[in-house]
């Protein structure tokens, strides 16, 4: 009877121990083991371990490639001047940027830019090309490098489609009547022409005339004339203008237009003057308001 009785009215000395703990835990504090990965069972879900560099490093190298490639197709491409025909504004082993993303929407070579074209073809017959390794090969490719297997040039736009060109013995370049200003750009001691002179030149629409800063080791629209078009190179062979000077460091410097090309008139002789813009823009007023007075009279 004692047992039983003892059974029947438990105090809190007699209570099993499990129980304590059991009081203890509310759903509060279950939730809070289990976000800290501490679940009663030890099933709980610990954070996920960031993957190690050199598992992500191929995945960097991956994307760095596609944003290169992406960005000499797209964008800009480094470019190596080959030779002294462009002193002293490019030096013979410079690397120049080359924007290519104008002529995507339709842009065209402007008078007075530096732009580098594909070999319009018989112009570099006679150049070597230096046969690159595989890791110039895939550098050119990505365009972290200049390639050494296209027949790149790189001259000065000096007259556009519609525009003639003419140079004269002991005269200067004239584009439409108006006389360039070339002792800015040109090699220092050198002449705008006398050693070859041309022209007059009247420059196809679509194509360019294009000329080396250094005048007399240049082979440039001079010396093609023979050629289809004159000497004149087709847009559709230009892969950019030349934007800045990237390599060495000490050459940095932006490949601006010469003022000489913003001169007033200079695209008179292409068909654009004031009288014609002026007649332009007369002629839709003069037929609206013809329109508003006939429409208004009424037959009798």
């Amino acid at each position: 009877m004692a047992v039983g009785a003892r059974s029947g009215h438990d105090g809190p000395e007699d209570r099993p121990e499990h129980s304590e703990s059991s009081a203890a835990e509310t759903p509060e504090t279950t939730d809070r083991n289990r976000d800290d990965g501490d679940s009663p069972d030890g099933g709980g879900s610990a954070p996920k371990k960031p993957r190690s560099f050199w598992k992500e490093l191929p995945l960097l190298i991956g994307v760095a490639l596609i944003l290169a490639l992406l960005i000499k197709t797209f964008l800009v491409q480094a470019f190596s001047i080959p030779s002294e025909s462009m002193q002293d504004t490019l030096q013979k082993g410079d690397r120049v940027l080359v924007d290519k993303l104008t002529p995507w929407f339709g842009a065209e070579p402007e008078r007075g830019e530096v732009v580098v074209f594909h070999d319009p073809g018989g112009w570099l017959d006679d150049a070597e090309s230096p046969e690159p390794n595989v890791a110039q090969k895939f550098l050119s490719f990505i365009g972290l490098m200049p390639s050494a297997e296209e027949k790149d040039l790189i001259k000065r736009v000096i007259a556009i489609g519609g525009d003639t060109v003419e140079c004269k013995k002991d005269g200067p370049v004239t584009v439409n009547g108006k006389a360039l200003d070339d002792k800015s750009f040109i090699y220092p001691g050198n002449t705008a022409c006398d050693d070859v002179p041309f022209g007059p030149i009247k420059v196809p629409k679509g194509r360019i005339w294009v000329m080396g800063d250094h005048r007399q080791d240049s082979r440039d629209s001079r010396y093609h004339q023979e050629l289809p078009g004159q000497g004149t190179v087709s847009t559709d062979e230009v892969v950019g203008r030349a934007i800045v000077v990237a390599w060495p460091v000490n050459r940095w410097a932006t490949l601006p237009v010469p003022k000489t090309f913003d001169q007033p008139g200079l695209n008179a002789a292409a068909g654009i003057t004031p009288a014609a813009l002026g007649v332009a823009g007369a002629l839709p007023l003069v037929l609206w308001r013809r329109k508003r007075l006939t429409g208004g009279r009424t037959d009798r």
